[in-house]
């Protein structure tokens, strides 16, 4: 019995093979950047389906945002060990399972467009990451999270159209309220990216389009053409924004002569599969 799990800093999805059965099952996301031990463990305790299964478990290789050092992977490592006391895990970086998960028989460039974003070269045998991911902080350009951060910067200054503010004023949102959430409380990169889907609802707006087409052309400039040949190669997505918005992201990519392959959602369905032609 194995298990293949891609986390983001959101949501992770499981996935337990044991034979010719597999079982799906989702926690909350595990970053090691906002993470340690102690929250992989406690996570893992909340999971039913997880707990029945921690001793059968021989191997689980986990694919995940921010795992991206030794020393950070050492804390979802210990936490899974902690858990699963007779398996072996192997941690890897979130851009290796967008990869694996888009690849194609080509040279491509994955890239991660979600809560946070990121991008790699992939050729079928070597992950190359140019440009690091720079974090919620400084990054994550076209990702929930940076548009989360206009949405609820533009709140505050008043520059909303009326439609959106309203609505997220009925949402009960204040200053007060995002000061606490974005200063005061862990998971701030989750808080942010949670206005997403105001985004997405009014996308068609004035408003939401110029920061969507902005947001992903300032993504092709730093992470797609910071690879001398990104018009010679497949450019795949994974990430619940680039598939929410997969028109507008294609429509972007056609005007920069860019030719996506692959957009996809959730990439955990393609990750087990590589596993089992390799294993």
């Amino acid at each position: 019995m194995f298990i293949v799990v891609e986390s983001g800093s959101t949501k992770a999805d499981w996935m337990i093979i044991d034979g010719l059965v597999k079982t799906k099952t989702k926690t909350k996301g595990m970053n090691p950047y906002f993470h340690d031990e102690n929250m992989v463990f406690n996570e893992l305790k909340k999971n039913d389906i997880l707990f029945n299964i921690k001793h059968k478990v021989e191997q689980i290789f986990f694919y995940g945002a921010g795992c991206s050092s030794p020393k950070l992977n050492h804390k979802i490592e210990k936490g899974l060990s902690a858990f699963f006391m007779n398996s072996i895990p192997t941690i890897n970086h979130d851009l290796e399972a967008c990869a694996y998960a888009c690849y194609n028989n080509e040279p491509e460039i994955a890239c991660i467009i979600g809560t946070g974003s990121n991008s790699c070269y992939y050729d079928g045998r070597k992950v190359i990451e140019k440009i690091p991911s720079v974090g919620h902080h400084l990054g994550d350009e076209a990702s929930g999270n940076y548009f989360g951060k206009i949405l609820l910067a533009d709140f505050l200054y008043k520059r909303l159209p009326m439609e959106i503010h309203n609505e997220l004023v009925e949402m009960g949102l204040n200053k007060d309220i995002i000061i606490e959430n974005v200063y005061q409380k862990p998971d701030v990169n989750v808080y942010i990216a949670s206005f997403m889907p105001v985004i997405i609802k009014h996308k068609d707006s004035e408003y939401a389009k110029n920061i969507i087409k902005e947001g992903f052309q300032r993504f092709l400039d730093i992470h797609v053409k910071c690879y001398s040949n990104y018009k010679d190669c497949e450019v795949n997505f994974v990430g619940s924004v680039a598939d929410f918005l997969r028109d507008e992201l294609n429509e972007v990519c056609k005007a920069n002569n860019i030719r996506i392959g692959r957009i996809i959602r959730r990439p955990l369905e393609n990750l087990v599969k590589y596993h089992q032609s390799i294993m």
